[in-house]
């Protein structure tokens, strides 16, 4: 029998997280499900006592089985919610001042941004959303619907791609949802450096904004410095240092097609007379480097993520001590390693505690200069730690 308002009842002891307001509910926490939502459906869920607990967007084939929308009885999920929630996210960043014509930033950020499952990213004139989750997936129309009165873009598209979305039970999708299509390429500026990104084709959204901040910090030590830029993608921490003053730079990637649009945008910022493009395996080129006892005074490590799993912790952490140790072993003494990891499950004190590892193997010693972050458009929620997945160190290395 189907029932007006589903329900979702909890085991005993198992609505403790939601009393915190964590917007997970996993499905080994569940007892019974009163009605027959569908995918993406609104539930109540409620503690085993008869409490209510949340609104939440169900989700059968995911081990996280619900995803809150909100812990207020009297909130109804709908079209004019969703607006609001779009509207608090977007102002918060007008607030931050990432507005700027031709600019870049992330507008909402899933569940920080309380809408989970949800990613929209502005560049510039457009807007690319990635629709994560299952609930996220059935008010599509009503998110685009939302965007497109509160920011006006010339186009909105979708890159709803990877695995968490597989785990939601949906299939990738890539296309345009509103207005006209992009370029193949747009201009965006960052920090006072210019790049083309590639939205339907490019990593991610396009790019990776999440370290727009910090290329500036690690910029700031590169006055006359020879730089490298290992897992350089499109290069933008090699073009923050050349613009800070770096005397060249040498950037490496596995990808031929992220090297040749950076060649480009070396050309746009006068910097292709001190460049160098390397298309290599990473971890084997920097073995060649110290093979040829080449040294650098700034060595930017921006590794892809090692981590997707728990299980996956040993052996990532593995990897993040490799190439922190052939990192080290190719800084000048006196010169400046930045390190960094994008991987959720290596907290801060664990890739500390990796690197620190790295620094006595390698032979060397190094100084903490500064820890690093994801930018304040990626914020993180009180009670969502989960999105705290970027860190780095700047390290003087002796």
């Amino acid at each position: 029998m189907t029932v007006a308002n589903p329900k979702m009842w909890l085991k005993p002891g198992r609505e403790k997280s939601l009393r915190r307001q964590h917007p997970w509910v996993f499905s080994g926490a569940i007892d019974r499900v009163e009605g027959a939502p569908t995918t993406g459906a609104t539930v109540e869920v409620i503690a085993s006592g008869g409490d209510f607990l949340a609104h939440a967007a169900y989700s059968p084939t995911s081990q996280i089985r619900a995803r809150v929308w909100t812990f207020r009885p009297d909130e109804r999920i709908d079209a004019a919610w969703f607006r609001a929630r779009l509207a608090r996210a977007i102002e918060s960043r007008r607030k931050l001042g990432m507005f700027d014509a031709g600019s870049a930033c992330r507008l909402v950020f899933s569940e920080s941004d309380g809408l989970p499952g949800l990613v929209v990213d502005r560049y510039a004139d457009y807007l690319v959303c990635q629709f994560l989750s299952a609930g996220a997936e059935v008010w599509r129309s009503a998110i685009v619907e939302g965007l497109q009165a509160l920011c006006t873009p010339r186009g909105i598209l979708e890159r709803s791609e990877g695995g968490a979305r597989h785990k939601e039970g949906l299939k990738s999708e890539r296309r345009l949802l509103l207005g006209e299509a992009p370029p193949a390429e747009i201009e965006i500026e960052t920090h006072g450096v210019r790049y083309l990104v590639d939205l339907e084709g490019g990593q991610k959204t396009g790019a990776y904004l999440d370290q727009q901040r910090n290329r500036k910090r690690v910029g700031a030590y590169a006055p006359d410095a020879e730089v490298l830029d290992a897992f350089a993608y499109t290069g933008g921490f090699a073009f923050a240092s050349l613009h800070s003053g770096a005397s060249s730079a040498m950037l490496i990637d596995s990808s031929a097609e992220a090297l040749q649009l950076a060649e480009r945008d070396a050309a746009r910022n006068g910097f292709a007379g001190r460049c160098a493009f390397v298309e290599a395996n990473v971890f084997d080129e920097l073995r060649a480097l110290k093979q040829a006892r080449r040294q650098f005074d700034l060595v930017v490590l921006d590794p892809p993520k090692f981590v997707h799993s728990a299980d996956q912790i040993p052996q990532g952490s593995r990897g993040y001590k490799d190439i922190n140790m052939l990192g080290l072993q190719l800084v000048r003494p006196g010169g400046v390693l930045a390190t960094f990891s994008c991987s959720g499950h290596v907290d801060a004190a664990l890739f500390q505690k990796i690197v620190a590892g790295a620094v006595v193997d390698s032979g060397r010693a190094a100084q903490i200069l500064e820890r690093l972050s994801q930018p304040a458009d990626h914020p993180v929620a009180t009670e969502f730690p989960e999105a705290d997945y970027l860190k780095g160190l700047i390290l003087r290395v002796h």
